[in-house]
Parts: C-alpha cells; structure tokens; sequence
C-alpha cells in the first residue's frame, strides 16, 4: 500500500535548487519606472532569489561595427545610472544580481525567449512611462500579458 510523508507544518518549505525562479526585471532601452525597481528587489529579497536586471534594445549590432569592435557602445549617463542603481540596490540587500542586455530587431520575442530560458518566476515590466511612447508600451504589455508563461507586474 502506498504511503505518503507529510511535512512538519511548522517546517518552511525552501525550494530547491531545480525550483529556483529568479525575478527578471525588464525595460526597452528607457529608464526604469521607480515603482518596478521597488517591486522587483522587494520581490527578490523576499523571495530569495536572484535578481535579473535585462535591457532589451532594438538595434542589432551591424556587421562592420561588429568587426571593428564597436557593436558594444555604452549607455547614456541617464540610462546608465537607471540600469546601475536597481543592481546596487540589490546587492546591498545581500541579493545575487545579473545584468543583460539583449540586441534584436525584435525585443519582445527576445524578452519572452529570455523569459522561458531564465525560468523567471515573476517578470517586472518597468520602462518609465514617460520616456516610451505610449502605443508601443500598450502594445508590448499586451503581447506580455497574452504570450509569458510567468507572473507579470506592470506598473499601471
């Protein structure tokens, strides 16, 4: 006859290293949005997961560019510091953080690839509002909503 163990259910379940879900927080080569950066470390350090802090940019690197070495310019100071201060903020907190930035002619399949390769447990969408144009962030948050196989946060 089968049995089954139960837990102690004083006992806090802490999830193995196959179960791990990392929070992946995203933007589209904009500044963070402060509420997504808030989110994402308090969800991280909750959680006790690693944070993924990932810019998706729209422009591939050309291949003459790529073969001189300059497939791989540096941010603008505004942007830079956005990227650099959720990283920052993380590690203080005693958080393991990553850092990427995708290149593709389309971000929003390659934020879902990354997604699905991360095995990301929750997925912060935060791009500043007012730096994007307000069509392309209705419709990237659509495409997000319908396609990830994750949690996702918008800050709406």
């Amino acid at each position: 006859m089968p049995s089954t163990r139960c837990r102690d259910p004083g006992t806090p379940l802490k999830p193995g290293r196959d179960e791990a879900r990392p929070v992946l927080l995203g933007t589209l080569d904009v500044p963070f949005d402060p509420r997504a950066v808030t989110f994402a470390v308090d969800s991280a350090v909750e959680l006790g997961q690693r944070l993924i802090i990932a810019n998706f940019v729209e422009r591939p690197p050309l291949p003459l560019s790529a073969m001189l070495g300059y497939d791989d310019l540096p941010y603008p100071p505004q942007l830079a510091e956005s990227l650099a201060a959720p990283a920052r903020l993380a590690q203080s907190l005693g958080v393991a953080v990553t850092r990427l930035r995708v290149k593709s002619f389309h971000p929003v399949p390659a934020m879902l690839e990354v997604l699905a390769e991360q095995r990301a447990g929750i997925f912060v969408f935060g791009p500043d509002r007012s730096k994007i144009q307000r069509l392309r962030y209705l419709r990237v948050a659509r495409a997000i909503r319908s396609r990830a196989a994750t949690l996702v946060w918008l800050p709406e």
